[in-house]
């Protein structure tokens, strides 16, 4: 007799279900691994060209720097002239879109799947994430599922982000808080070169 992790029996074809289900995980998983070690090659091209054969969509201009990480790449989405930092994490599990002129600083992980910690078999809660144009989000700040950053905020270095977003506004802290408005209303930068072999 089979059982499944809450010891709740199961039938063949529900056991037979969750075995295919183990096997596909056991291949994303490997898949995962392949493309970290892509991420640690020191040439942005190369990175660039493995990561859109996986499916993720990349803009003209855009690109991530050395040993970023992932789930699910095909899932994910960046817009032109938008630079993902050192060691970044890009949660795919659900849809994560990153818009045009974005600057990812380094070590920032965003997820879009988390547990909910109150229910008795602590599933999953997966939810979009949606990072507009012009966003700048500091070193080692968190977003978290489900959040909208709007077009041109600012997320302050170390900020936990659990909650929406407005256009043109600084956060940060833990949770992330209003702090300010940002000054310049009327955005047409571009973020321009990104650093060699990194």
């Amino acid at each position: 007799m089979f059982k499944d992790r809450m010891g709740n029996k199961l039938d063949n074809k529900q056991a037979a279900g969750k075995i295919a289900n183990r096997f596909y995980n056991w291949w994303l998983d490997l898949f995962l691994m392949i493309m970290r070690w892509v991420g640690y090659i020191p040439l942005h091209w190369f990175r660039r060209f493995f990561y859109r054969l996986a499916g993720m969509k990349i803009g003209q201009g855009s690109t991530l720097h050395i040993h970023a990480n992932f789930y699910n790449l095909a899932n994910i989405r960046i817009g032109q002239d938008s630079i993902i930092g050192f060691r970044a994490f890009l949660d795919g599990r659900d849809k994560l879109i990153i818009g045009d002129h974005v600057d990812i600083a380094s070590e920032v992980m965003v997820y879009n799947s988390q547990h909910k910690i109150d229910s008795e078999d602590f599933s999953p809660v997966v939810k979009p994430v949606v990072i507009e144009d012009y966003v700048f989000i500091g070193p080692r700040a968190i977003i978290l599922p489900g959040v909208k950053i709007g077009k041109g905020a600012v997320v302050a270095a170390g900020a936990v982000v659990s909650e929406d977003v407005s256009a043109m506004t600084v956060v940060g802290g833990v949770p992330a808080v209003k702090i300010r408005e940002r000054k310049v209303k009327d955005l047409k930068y571009k973020l321009g070169r990104y650093r060699l072999f990194q």
